[in-house]
Formats: C-alpha cells, structure tokens, sequence
C-alpha cells in the first residue's frame, strides 16, 4: 500500500522536468510533456484524462449540444463530417464525463431541495411493445433535473397480450429504477421538503424508506394536453408542473424520446446514455442561461 501511494505521489508534476511538447492536430495545439525524475516515466497533460488518445477531440463540445438538441445520432455525425461509428463511440465517453459532472452537482446541492416532484416517463425500446420506463426526480423551486434512471417494463393496456405473443413475458424493472434513483438523489432533499408524485401504488413505500419523515403529497393524474409533447396536462392547474415540464423538455431535446419520431431506442443502455448527457447540459449550461 505504501509503494503504491509513494509512485502516485512521485509520477505527478511536482516530481517531474519538463520534457518537450507535442502539437495535437485535432486542436491545433501545442501539449506539454514531462519526465519524472524518479522512475523516468514519460506523461503530458493529457495522460489520466477521459479524452486520452482521442483523435477528434474537436468535435466534442458541439456533438454534446446537438445530443441535447434534438438532433439524432447519424445526423450529428452528418452535421460534423465524422463517421457515425465515431458518434456512437462518443456517446458513451460523453456520457461519462457527464456523470461525473452530475455527481459533482448534487454533491454541491446537498440538503437543499425543498420541493421534491417524481414520477415516471413512458417510451420504448425498438417498438411500442416493448416499453420503458423513465424513473425521474426534479427540484419543483429551482428546475433542477436530479436524476433519470431507464428500466424495462411490461407492455400494459390494448397491446399487452399481443406484446405477450410476440415477445413472452417481459420482467418489470421499476422497482429498480426507483431504488437507483432515490439511492442517488435522496441525500439533496432537506429535512422538512415537501414531495409530492402522482398516485403510483409503490410510490409511498419509496418515500417511507428513502426520505422519511417528509410530507408525502400524491395528486391524481390528468389527460395529456396537445402542446408540450403530451406532458403537459389538460388541467387549470397542475400540482406537479415542473416535473411535467421536465419530461416535456426531455421529449424536446432528445430525438428519441419524441411521441413522433423515426428514431427509436435499441438499446436501454444507450438512452440511458443519453439522459446523463441531456441531464449534465440542463442543469450545467441550459438553466443557467435561461434564468
């Protein structure tokens, strides 16, 4: 345990010559190197970072906004002259680079959601038969997204039993969704938040174990008003607004979650992906542009 702190500690800058730089093409650039003094090991700035080795590093910032715009996968990668393959490949390295950014931001509003909404979004995996569920948590006062989290469900309503027939039975993973989601923002609510959700029968046994002691509100829900990508509820008033208007704004700015669309998820994983990058640029660069 000590030798391996004692090499950390000696491969750093502060232990370590300069020892010439190299230009990065992709970022017309000059990057320094150093060599450590001890054990003669060569590294630059960009060593231990998530770009390492990238060679389109260029391309980032402007595939994260178009992600978050509305703009599909192969578009984007029309949009910025590069293979889709390489969009696909960025997708995942965006996506962690955002729950890092995310982790880091709820860490910094600990304790200081006041009014807590929840509730669940509907889309699906390749085809309305297979649906998914989006477990969610915002911060009614603030707007703040402060998690998504992708489960499959079973197919419900007029199209069940054929769902049944062409793909067997499908195994529920809300209660999942829901234990990640609260494990991971429960620690930002205040101690005398309000929380309020529809009327979900698990909800309450979700409040009770995760935020206890807070007063739980369930409202009945409502018929989806045309406008706000059906979300948005046909009501004078709407007791959980901004929870709405959240997924109104996910259905907004990523194309596969739009009611009407040619882009589908194939993958469960990769929308979840793509929620952790639309939730690090809502509340990173989107609302505080817009206050």
């Amino acid at each position: 345990m000590e030798s391996h702190q004692t090499i950390t500690h000696i491969c750093s800058k502060a232990f370590s010559i300069r020892s010439g730089r190299f230009y990065r093409h992709s970022e017309a650039r000059w990057i320094q190197r150093y060599k450590c003094k001890e054990c003669g090991r060569n590294f630059s700035n960009a060593t231990g970072t998530l770009e390492f080795r990238q060679k389109k590093r260029r391309v980032n910032l402007s595939l994260f906004r178009l992600l978050c715009a509305g703009v599909s996968m192969r578009r984007s990668a029309f949009l910025l002259d590069i293979d889709r393959r390489t969009v696909d490949r960025k997708l995942a390295y965006l996506a962690k680079k955002s729950r890092r950014n995310h982790a880091h931001f709820l860490a910094q509003i600990k304790g200081s959601v006041k009014s807590f909404e929840f509730d669940d979004l509907i889309t699906s995996e390749h085809t309305k038969m297979k649906p998914l569920s989006v477990s969610l948590a915002v911060d009614a006062n603030r707007r703040f997204i402060l998690g998504a989290k992708v489960g499959r469900i079973p197919a419900f309503g007029l199209i069940a039993e054929k769902s049944r027939q062409k793909y067997g039975r499908r195994k529920s993973e809300h209660r999942r969704t829901l234990t990640e989601l609260f494990e991971e923002v429960a620690a930002t609510v205040a101690p005398k938040a309000l929380i309020q959700s529809d009327e979900h029968t698990s909800y309450p046994e979700f409040v009770k174990k995760y935020l206890p002691g807070r007063e739980h509100l369930r409202h009945p829900g409502g018929r989806g008003a045309i406008v706000g990508q059906g979300e948005l509820k046909k009501k004078v008033f709407d007791p959980i607004f901004t929870l709405n208007h959240s997924c109104a704004m996910l259905r907004a700015g990523i194309n596969r979650l739009i009611r009407k669309t040619w882009c589908t998820t194939k993958r469960p994983d990769r929308l979840q992906m793509h929620l952790d990058i639309f939730l690090d640029f809502y509340n990173r660069i989107y609302l505080p542009a817009h206050r």
